[in-house]
């Protein structure tokens, strides 16, 4: 049962969260000092986004939401986790910022949010948290206005079908596996050696359940983009790149995709 599910990784992201905001890997402190949160692909395929008003899906603790809105976009960033919305909210206050935030599970987010956005933004570890992405394509239709634009930035499906709990990942999930998969480990990825647990029911989507979803919803696709560097280093064995990416010691499958796709 999804609803069951989403519950469970509810819980688990409002102890990420508290986790996260400690962490080295989001800096808040950098953050609060003006560092953008947001990585080389996004900010290339996005642009001046100065003015245009922006809505950022799964936002965590809205770090990316709020980079957006130093860049001038009027934003709103969605998240199922209430810890994490809380958390987002008093940065939003402490830095002077105007975005605005609501906690809802994503795939309920037109009931909650009834603008059209010139942008609807999602990135990073997204989709894998939806048992059905055609849901989820018709929201992001609803939520744009016409000529809107839609953009991801992704971890690959290939990335998802290996399991990173022992040393050396194991391949052992469908890469458009139907069933649910059930993990339970110590720490995050943004602290691996955090006391919490994590316990997480996610889905496996490849890219034609992607693409499809989003032309179904009468969007028309711009560009899928492939690469083999990803901006975190949340994979074991990486290797950093001069340009400040991770790439597979043997660099044999793409970490990352993106999608840019327009409202017709």
């Amino acid at each position: 049962m999804s609803k069951d599910h989403f519950e469970v990784n509810k819980q688990t992201w409002n102890e990420k969260v508290k986790v996260h905001s400690k962490s080295e890997m989001y800096d808040l402190e950098a953050f609060k000092n003006g560092k953008s949160s947001l990585m080389s692909y996004e900010l290339a395929a996005l642009g001046d986004v100065k003015g245009k008003s922006l809505l950022h899906l799964q936002c965590h603790f809205g770090q990316d939401t709020m980079s957006w809105s130093r860049l001038g976009a009027k934003c709103v960033g969605v998240d199922i986790s209430d810890e994490g919305i809380a958390l987002a909210t008093a940065l939003n206050e402490e830095l002077q910022l105007d975005a605005k935030f609501v906690c809802c599970n994503v795939l309920d987010t037109s009931k909650y949010v009834k603008d059209a956005f010139d942008i609807v933004f999602t990135s990073y570890g997204v989709i894998g948290w939806l048992p059905d992405l055609k849901p989820w394509g018709e929201m992001i239709a609803q939520r744009l206005k016409p000529g809107g634009t839609f953009y991801m930035a992704e971890f690959h499906p290939i990335v998802w079908m290996f399991d990173y709990v022992d040393e050396k990942p194991v391949m052992r999930y469908g890469y458009m596996q139907d069933e649910v998969i059930y993990e339970e480990y110590d720490g995050t990825y943004a602290d691996q050696d955090s006391k919490m647990i994590s316990k997480e029911y996610g889905w496996n989507h490849g890219l034609s359940e992607v693409i499809n979803a989003l032309i179904k919803a009468g969007l028309q696709i711009d560009y899928l983009n492939e690469h083999d560097e990803s901006p975190y280093n949340v994979l074991p064995d990486l290797v950093e790149t001069k340009s400040g990416n991770f790439v597979t010691k043997d660099m044999l499958y793409p970490l990352i995709f993106e999608i840019k796709a327009t409202k017709l």
